[in-house]
């Protein structure tokens, strides 16, 4: 069989391709690969190049859906002088606010719209909007609170990691502008699952009030 009878063959046979092609991956080996081909070569372009559509680099990322949040985002905010954060440093009410622990220059409460059960946040006294605005007095009792909390959620919930960090300006998704605040995020495996992607409900295993008598009295040791 010439080139030229082989080519309208195989373009209408595809499988006979294979009986003068001794060397490499069958036709159905090919056929059932190809879409794998696919992904990985729309993963690299993916990965190497800036395009529309291409730029949340799917297969890298992981979400934490938390839908529930919604209620915080559309609930009116009128403007104050001072921060909530400032409100609550200044007010006496520790249980209804949820806060768990105060040290000299800054405190800790529970988030009430956590993204996982034990959502925690550090904050300072001092209304600042960055690092910059901090002494390195304030800056060393920020983090040394961030640490004692992550040690109490450690021992009374035992996640299977954190994410900790800290939104600043709007376009970082700051909640609260002008207050720096850290969130300490305790996370196991399966914390996002169908109830909140699916059902647009999170699942606390435990009321914020009783978890945040925990943690206190974790704290206080």
């Amino acid at each position: 069989m010439d080139s030229k009878e082989l080519r309208h063959t195989t373009a209408l046979r595809p499988d006979l391709e294979d009986e003068h092609r001794p060397n490499g991956l069958n036709w159905k080996t090919r056929t059932a690969l190809r879409p794998l081909f696919s992904a990985l070569a729309w993963g690299l372009t993916a990965l190497f190049f800036d395009i529309p559509g291409l730029t949340e680099y799917f297969f890298f990322v992981e979400s934490l859906h938390a839908p529930w949040r919604i209620e915080y985002i559309l609930a009116p905010k009128p403007a104050l002088a001072e921060s909530l954060f400032t409100r609550i440093a200044q007010s006496n009410e520790d249980e209804t606010n949820y806060v768990i622990a105060r040290d000299r220059t800054c405190y800790a409460l529970l988030n009430t719209y956590p993204y996982t059960g034990g959502h925690l946040m550090v904050v300072p006294y001092k209304q600042a909007q960055d690092f910059n605005d901090l002494t390195d007095e304030e800056m060393t009792d920020l983090m040394k609170l961030t640490r004692r909390c992550q040690n109490a959620l450690t021992k009374v919930m035992k996640p299977e990691g954190f994410n900790i960090g800290l939104n600043l300006g709007k376009v970082a998704g700051a909640g609260i502008l002008g207050h720096l605040h850290i969130h300490v995020v305790p996370r196991w495996f399966g914390d996002t699952n169908f109830m909140p992607v699916l059902g647009c409900t999170t699942v606390l295993p435990e009321a914020l009030r009783d978890l945040a008598a925990k943690l206190r009295a974790a704290l206080a040791q």
